[in-house]
């Protein structure tokens, strides 16, 4: 079976072919929302919430998409919501990524600076998070962006461009 019959099925109300779906897609659906929201937590409820709104609005998806896309999207605006509805936070909670390898201090530092990194990243604002984290963590395209957070491709280019010169200008600072 592949992705289109179980989206297929799960129109049709096959409850086990959307789990499928959300089994090959939750890993990209958790790791956005943790980026844009910064907390383990939320970012599960944000996921959670995701999905259940794609599988309510299914009916909506366009098979000529990429169902990623769309599903991304869902989450993308979903993120952005809640981060309107909350005052900006900075700290990590709680950040578990990988070891490297055997060399603890390789370890320690590649630690340290993804946690700068995602700090710096919690201080833009929403929609600009969400363009970096697309296009940084997902390597998704300008046009793919675009479409995702109803944005022009240039508008897309610009807080893009806005955000790596915030986010070099804090690092410089900062030292």
């Amino acid at each position: 079976m592949d992705e289109t019959a179980w989206i297929e099925q799960a129109r049709a109300g096959d409850v086990e072919a959307f789990g499928l779906l959300v089994q090959m897609h939750q890993a990209h659906v958790y790791n956005l929302a943790y980026r844009m929201l910064g907390n383990r937590m939320e970012a599960e409820d944000a996921a959670q919430e995701a999905f259940l709104r794609a599988f309510k609005h299914l009916d909506r998806y366009d098979l000529g998409r990429p169902f990623r896309t769309w599903l991304l999207s869902i989450a993308s605006h979903h993120c952005v919501d809640r981060l309107r509805r909350r005052r900006p936070t900075l700290p990590l909670d709680e950040v578990r990524w990988g070891t490297a390898g055997r060399d603890p201090e390789l370890a320690a530092v590649r630690t340290e600076v993804r946690e700068r990194v995602q700090r710096l990243l919690m201080r833009l604002p929403p929609t600009d998070r969400a363009a970096v984290t697309l296009r940084y963590w997902y390597d998704c395209s300008y046009v793919e962006i675009a479409e995702m957070l109803g944005l022009t491709v240039s508008a897309v280019k610009s807080r893009l461009h806005r955000a790596r010169r915030a986010m070099a200008q804090e690092m410089r600072e900062a030292g």
